[in-house]
């Protein structure tokens, strides 16, 4: 499902999109007459060449990559991807992939960019670059209201007895790894499937993005669900882009400030961050 954008942020992105098309061209020009630029504008130009734009989703997100009743993808990831095709003026080919996969298959090049709740950390950004931030966020932890209730100290969650589930590959597992080493850690792909299973105890608790924790709580009120007063971090959401291509990480950074300037990316935010009538949409 996708929102209209205001006439205002679509026609300034529209512009930026054409001007910086040019600058492009010709900064294409004067590479060629340079004998050099190739590995710094290959992505853009692959992107403007197929008039696609490849981005990368894990689709099990939300509120930020998700799939409705039909098996579609939305959220505020997706359609930020949209927004940022819609500037460039080609089309949006999302490609849902495995979380812990997204930043190999951005280096191997089967995609341009990710956007899929990405914590930008230093690890991940020696090795692909980012645009952003769009949004700050933290890891914060569901788990059963009794227990909340129960906990005298958060360290009381670091025992043998205790399982906790993560992406692999996520801040929320190296959390779970450095907060709770004495606890057994569960590597899921798809965390909303393992929800009920934390109401019936199989599971005590997942540790992911704060927006995935209030989502749940709100889709699931009658579950006896529960987080900490407080997330454990504060981290900043960022596009990754392929570390060769400064180009493409230069133009997606200045839509990322337009949105933002236009007031269309806090429109965007205020979508998905409540609980509105696309939750009627999922399954």
């Amino acid at each position: 499902m996708r929102r209209s954008h205001s006439v205002r942020a679509s026609r300034l992105l529209q512009v930026f999109g054409s001007l910086f098309l040019l600058l492009l061209l010709g900064c294409a020009s004067m590479g060629s007459l340079l004998g050099g630029g190739t590995a710094t504008r290959e992505v853009l130009h692959e992107i403007i060449d197929r008039g696609a734009l490849r981005v990368g989703t894990s689709g099990h997100q939300p509120p930020l990559s998700m799939k409705n009743q039909r098996g579609e993808l939305m959220g505020l990831d997706i359609e930020l991807a949209q927004a940022l095709a819609d500037a460039m003026q080609v089309e949006l080919v999302l490609v849902e992939t495995p979380f812990s996969e997204l930043l190999s298959d951005l280096e191997a090049g089967e995609i341009d960019l990710v956007v899929s709740s990405l914590t930008i950390t230093p690890a991940r950004n020696a090795r692909v670059a980012f645009a952003g931030p769009y949004m700050i966020s933290g890891s914060s932890l569901l788990t059963r209201a009794d227990l909340v209730e129960s906990l005298d100290d958060v360290s009381a969650l670091n025992s043998p007895e205790r399982r906790w589930a993560a992406l692999p590959g996520s801040t929320g597992e190296s959390l779970i790894l450095d907060l709770f080493p004495l606890a057994g850690f569960v590597a899921i792909d798809d965390l909303e499937a393992i929800v009920p299973k934390i109401a019936a105890g199989e599971i005590d608790g997942i540790v992911s993005d704060l927006p995935f924790v209030q989502y749940q709580l709100a889709r699931h009120p009658d579950l006896g669900l529960a987080s900490l007063p407080a997330p454990f971090t504060t981290e900043s959401l960022g596009v990754a882009v392929p570390a060769n291509s400064p180009l493409l990480s230069n133009l997606v950074q200045n839509y990322l400030n337009t949105l933002d300037y236009t007031g269309e990316l806090m429109q965007m935010k205020m979508h998905w961050m409540n609980a509105g009538d696309w939750l009627a949409e999922m399954p």
